[in-house]
């Protein structure tokens, strides 16, 4: 049996990672979500990830945390599956990308936290997450204009861990109503109607916890919680 342990759909960026892409792919497994912000939210987890923290895969008895490290294995026992792509070349810039997703980015998170029953006016919200946002667009574009001829992601035709990296980020820009040219958008609108993102986000519009420090301290002009069908 296959097992994702995951947190609150609405906020977890993390969560969101690989269940997108397994969901997108077929993988059938069994999901676990553990609400964040209750009195035994850290001891349930550690009872299925080591780390303390989201997502956890439990496959065959073995549990695997961080993101990256569950598409890694993932991909490892899938072969048939284009979880990253077939060409070296791409593969390898695919990885990289990826793990600087994994690594870095630390305004876009903090400041532009991942909220979807919510939308914000666009505002000046300093240079440093200006920076980090167009150091993404470049990055898409760059990975798109060398790889991504033959179909809306960043690889082409197929949804790979890298664009399920950069999902959350989608989600973020599209939140906080951050300005992008046309080719950005339409990536976007790729990441936003896939059938996989759109099942989350629906989940996500039905929930009913509200994490304080994921709610940034100015009025919304769009609520869409109660909205899920």
């Amino acid at each position: 049996m296959t097992t994702l342990v995951i947190a609150n759909k609405c906020y977890s960026s993390w969560s969101l990672r690989p269940w997108i892409l397994m969901r997108h792919h077929g993988i059938v497994f069994v999901e676990m979500l553990i609400p964040l912000g209750l009195p035994d939210t850290r001891e349930r987890i550690l009872l299925l990830s080591p780390s303390g923290k989201v997502p956890a895969l439990i496959e065959d008895g073995v549990a695997v945390w961080e993101s990256l490290a569950i598409m890694e294995t993932l991909a490892e026992r899938r072969p048939d599956l284009p979880i990253w792509p077939r060409d070296p070349a791409a593969r390898a810039h695919a990885r990289s990308i990826a793990a600087e997703m994994h690594a870095g980015f630390g305004a876009l998170r903090n400041v532009l936290p991942m909220n979807l029953g919510k939308r914000y006016a666009h505002r000046d919200r300093g240079e440093k997450l200006a920076a980090d946002v167009a150091r993404v667009i470049a990055l898409w574009k760059d990975t798109r204009a060398r790889f991504g001829a033959d179909g809306p992601f960043l690889f082409g035709a197929d949804f790979t861990a890298a664009d399920a990296m950069y999902a959350p980020v989608v989600t973020r820009l599209d939140t906080y109503d951050w300005p992008v040219d046309g080719a950005t958008r339409a990536y976007m609108d790729a990441i936003l109607t896939l059938p996989a993102f759109k099942e989350w986000l629906s989940a996500a519009l039905r929930e009913t916890w509200i994490v304080a420090e994921d709610e940034i301290d100015e009025e919304a002009i769009a609520n869409f919680r109660g909205a899920g069908a």
